[in-house]
This record gives structure tokens, sequence and C-alpha cells, in this order.
């Protein structure tokens, strides 16, 4: 594929956060999954395979309409013998709690938010393992979680950490936690995300994206070989079948944060859009980052945020590689 003429350098390498840095509220949400059906049951609703998710490590998953289309991202693993839990926007918590209580029928599991109940503190930085493990006595290594009694430490496979606690807890942890690192607001969390080509659906952008096109296979959230699940049928045809024509992209620009869903505009595509804001932040050295899933046609030419004539997108590289486009799969009758 030929560089974008709005690509620009990497960026230098100088943190632009603290090494160890923490945060209450990283606009997280919590439910919890419990009952003897709890794996069955999710089984057929996620993209990844829980028969593939052993104790003590974390699964990127994703609830999907029957349509391929993502209405959520989790990060999920087993809290007990019969039980697990995911983290997922905070927006979407109890909306998910709801709408997957429909499907449980007569299956013996329980879906519960135990968002108002528990409290959440992100942590990152290089050093925030260390920082996390001098507070805490504990810090797993990314990918995987410690669950304790009170306290569960994840560690998002992109280095992030998250602290879950019951909430009359929060504020003896945070206290614990800023004596190793620094307080930021939770955007500067969020940009460690996005930064990490992490992308988090929520209610903006529920049932806009078929999850390959949001990387989601890249980085391990989608089992093509487990059994069915909603969803399952579009998302494999597009794998195997199909042609790709979008991918999710970092990019930077100057002025306000645009909301998610903000449509993007190219030369190539004139008065059409031609991507979508997956999420967006404001960058600490100035700026605005966001993940947005593009056209690949359209990164030949100049690209617009918001409208034709928008701020400047400059593209940013992921820090994990995008395959080339392949040609689509006919099969023979």
């Amino acid at each position: 594929m030929p560089l974008n003429v709005n690509e620009r350098p990497p960026d230098p390498p100088v943190p632009l956060v603290p090494a160890a840095v923490f945060c209450a509220a990283p606009g997280l949400g919590l439910l919890g999954f419990s009952g003897p059906d709890a794996e069955k049951f999710l089984q057929g609703q996620l993209s990844n395979d829980l028969g593939e998710l052993p104790p003590g490590t974390l699964q990127l998953s994703s609830w999907n309409s029957a349509k391929g289309r993502m209405l959520a991202t989790l990060l999920i693993w087993r809290d007990g013998a019969e039980s697990f839990r995911a983290l997922v926007a905070a927006d979407l918590a109890e909306t998910l709690r709801k709408r997957l209580s429909m499907y449980v029928l007569r299956s013996r599991v329980t879906v519960a938010d135990l968002s108002p109940s528990h409290a959440l503190l992100g942590a990152g930085g290089v050093n925030a393992g260390d920082a996390v493990r001098a507070a805490f006595g504990k810090a797993p290594a990314a990918g995987h979680v410690e669950v304790g009694e009170d306290t569960t430490i994840v560690a998002f496979p992109d280095g992030r950490l998250i602290i879950v606690a019951p909430a009359v807890l929060a504020e003896s942890l945070r206290a614990k936690l800023a004596t190793e690192a620094t307080a930021i607001s939770p955007e500067v969390w969020r940009w460690l995300g996005i930064r990490a080509g992490v992308p988090m659906i929520g209610a903006a952008t529920q049932d806009l994206f078929v999850p390959q096109t949001t990387n989601w296979d890249l980085l391990g959230g989608v089992n093509f070989h487990k059994g069915c699940y909603t969803g399952q049928e579009i998302i494999a045809r597009t794998q195997y079948l199909g042609r790709l024509k979008e991918r999710m992209h970092l990019f930077h620009a100057d002025g306000a944060v645009p909301p998610p869903a903000t449509r993007i505009y190219g030369t190539v595509f004139g008065d059409q859009a031609c991507g979508i804001v997956v999420d967006a932040v404001s960058a600490p050295d100035g700026g605005v980052d966001l993940l947005a899933v593009l056209q690949l046609s359209a990164l030949d030419g100049p690209l617009h945020l918001a409208a034709p004539d928008g701020p400047v997108l400059a593209l940013r590289p992921l820090p994990y590689p995008l395959p080339a486009p392949v040609a689509p799969t006919r099969p023979k009758l």
C-alpha cells in the first residue's frame, strides 16, 4: 500500500506520560456471569472460545448482532469455577445486562451489572506493573489476571491494568496507588488504549462494524474455529469468502475531540463519508488522537474529520501490522 500523503514520521522516543500513572473511573463497567451454565451460555453469544480460556488469563471478545456487527467489546476472565467477569464500556453495562438476560431462557446462569457495587482503578505507563506490585503486592503479566478475595488485578494485553474491588475499598486502594503512581485524568488512560490500537465499542458505535474492520481479529478477539455464536455466519463469511475493504487506523488531528461515530471524508470519495471514528481523546502532546475504521482506498488521498473541509487527519503507525488486502475467494459451484 502506498504511503499516505498525510502520514507523518513516527513519534520520537520521548514519554508523553509519567512512567506510572493511575486514574479512577476509567470509562469501564463490570459484568458478572455466574451459574452452572455460564460457560455454555457465553460460548453461544461471544466471538471467542471460552474453552481456550484457562484460569488466570484474559480474553478479548465481542458480542455481535445477527448481522455480524459488534454490539459490545469485552475483556473477560474466569472469576471462579462457574463464574466469569467482563469489562465493557461503562455506557453499555446495564444495557448489556438487560439484553443478554433476555437470551438466558432456561439456562442456569445469572447476568449481573456489578458496576455500582465495585470500584475500578486504571493504571498505565511503562512502569505500571511495578507500581501496582509495590502498592498491592501483586501484578499479573500482560494478558493475565490475579483474582483475590477482595481485589482482582487485570492486566490488559497492551500493558494497562485495572484494579477491581468492592466500592467500599475505593478510597484505601486509591491512597495506596497514589504513593507509587501519578494521578491522571481518565482521558489519559483511554489515550494509552487508543495508541495501543485497541478499540472499545460504546453506545454511539454499536452495530456499526464487523469485528475484522476494527482489527479485532488481529488482536485475538475472534476465534474462527469455535462453534456457532450470534453473528458467526457473517463474520466467518467475511473472513474466508469476502474482501475486506475497511480497516481501523490510528490518526492525529488538530482541534476539538470528535465524538465516536463522527464521519471522515477523503478526496477520493468527495462529499461521501469514507470512514467512522471509533474513539478519540485529547493527546498529551496536543491535538487529538483517534481510531477510525476507514475505506482502504481512501488512504490514497488527504483525509478530513467531520466534514469534507474539516481538520486534516495525519496517519500514525499502529503498534501491530495490518495485513495486505487480498482478493475475495470465489467458491466453485
